[in-house]
């Protein structure tokens, strides 16, 4: 399936009654490895082939999908049906083409992972476990060592113009370790993902999972105090994670956004800026294309924390009279666009504000070195409040002194952000999501 067989099925749509038509075609090999004990654990290599169309007739929204390419004259007419039992909506419509001078093309296909052949992928697998186990002799177990390897195929097709394809690859390699000393136990955990494979380290994930799980080991608890927190890279994105879905226009059309009717006003520390950018070279989310052919583009959301604007498709984008900015996203060929980041990232507003991690270190009197959460998905979306678990290192005088556990965080999450002082040096993206390390002052920390 390509191109001219979207064409077609887009035509046939129209012939039998759609207003206009829209054709999503994926096709997708992936190859996944799972490794236990320097041996194959799971191995699942898979061929995915689907398309759908998206009808609008009369203001009405009519959608249906196969697998069969055969299945084609009956997945229009399934569409066509679909909308004549659907309520009318004025906010209905398709993106028009634009000009292809002004599509950019991001790098984000690889002959590597294109050429990879399974016995490749698993011995890059297989090397995540060894590198851990070597890194610490106190790495007793891997409770799981992963690679992933892409190749996709996606073509977008509509009745105003719109013609789009784009070949990408992927690839990534995570790990959590266990480390064992005496009765005790701590876990470490570590990823890496890129559109390129040598982009990813799959020897430096197992080392720094290892690291991460041993450093823990002799863990205290700590009392009750108000304090800095400095946020591990890994854990800031999982909180910008978090203020992502606030971000989007769909939840702050439904009211159900921390940051609705906020645009123009200052919601995070005017220290940091948040962007999305589906442009950038080699990254998880990077492509020319959202799910709907309108043109990715790189946005500064939030600008020295002011609040410019959020992210749209066609459909919340014609609710305020505005065009896409390029943020449909679809699950697969199953569903319609939604609205979600293409690369979503932390950067400092000034080089002043930025130092190493042990510049860092060095700033805080008293207070935690977030390495792991636990919890992180009871946060609320809507509100921004969180109380998560939190592990990892007690800071005093600008030393870490001892690892610590079961302390507590809370707070509310346009709150966090708005007390960052310090940014590190070590922005990293964890999928699309990407943050440096981040000093914060004045958050409860719980012994």
């Amino acid at each position: 399936m390509n191109t001219e067989f979207a064409l077609k099925l887009m035509e046939i749509a129209l012939k039998i009654g759609a207003d206009e038509a829209e054709v999503y075609v994926k096709t997708s090999k992936n190859l996944s490895v799972e490794v236990k004990e320097q041996k194959i654990d799971t191995l699942e290599s898979s061929m995915t082939t689907g398309y759908c169309i998206r009808v609008i007739k009369d203001n009405r929204l009519g959608f249906s999908y196969s697998t069969n390419p055969d299945e084609i004259d009956i997945v229009a007419k399934n569409a066509i049906e679909a909308a004549k039992h659907s309520e009318p909506d004025d906010y209905l419509g398709l993106p028009s083409a634009i000009q292809p001078a002004a599509i950019s093309q991001p790098l984000i296909f690889d002959n590597n992972i294109a050429s990879l052949s399974e016995k490749e992928a698993i011995n890059l697998t297989l090397l995540i476990e060894s590198s851990a186990f070597s890194e610490d002799s106190r790495i007793k177990k891997i409770r799981k060592a992963s690679g992933s390897f892409s190749i996709s195929n996606t073509y977008i097709t509509n009745s105003k113009g719109i013609s789009a394809h784009y070949q990408s690859t992927g690839c990534s390699a995570q790990l959590m370790a266990i480390a064992e000393e005496g009765s005790e136990s701590q876990l470490g955990w570590d990823y890496q993902g890129s559109r390129f494979l040598k982009d990813v380290s799959f020897e430096e994930v197992g080392r720094t999972a290892a690291h991460r799980a041993a450093k823990l080991l002799g863990a205290r608890k700590i009392n009750s105090i108000k304090g800095f927190v400095l946020l591990d890279n890994a854990v800031s994105t999982e909180f910008l994670g978090i203020l992502s879905s606030a971000l989007s226009s769909e939840s702050v059309q439904k009211s159900k956004s921390m940051l609705a009717g906020k645009k123009g006003e200052v919601v995070i520390s005017n220290r940091l800026n948040i962007i999305d950018s589906g442009l950038l070279d080699r990254k998880l989310g990077s492509k020319p294309f959202d799910d709907e052919g309108v043109p990715t583009s790189h946005k500064i959301l939030i600008e020295k924390g002011v609040l410019n604007g959020y992210l749209y498709n066609t459909y919340t984008a014609k609710k305020e009279g505005i065009v896409s900015t390029g943020n449909a996203i679809r699950g697969g060929f199953t569903g319609i666009p939604t609205i979600g980041p293409t690369n979503l990232y932390i950067e400092s507003a000034s080089k002043e504000y930025t130092n190493d991690l042990h510049g860092l270190v060095k700033t805080v009197n008293r207070g935690l070195y977030v390495i792991e959460t636990m919890g992180m998905h009871t946060a609320n979306p809507i509100s921004g409040e969180f109380s998560v678990g939190a592990s990892g290192l007690w800071i005093e005088n600008g030393e870490i002194m001892h690892p610590v556990k079961e302390a507590v965080i809370s707070g509310n999450i346009l709150d966090l952000f708005k007390k960052v002082v310090m940014i590190g040096d070590d922005m990293r993206f964890y999928g699309n999501i990407g943050s440096p390390s981040l000093l914060i002052e004045q958050i409860d920390i719980s012994g």
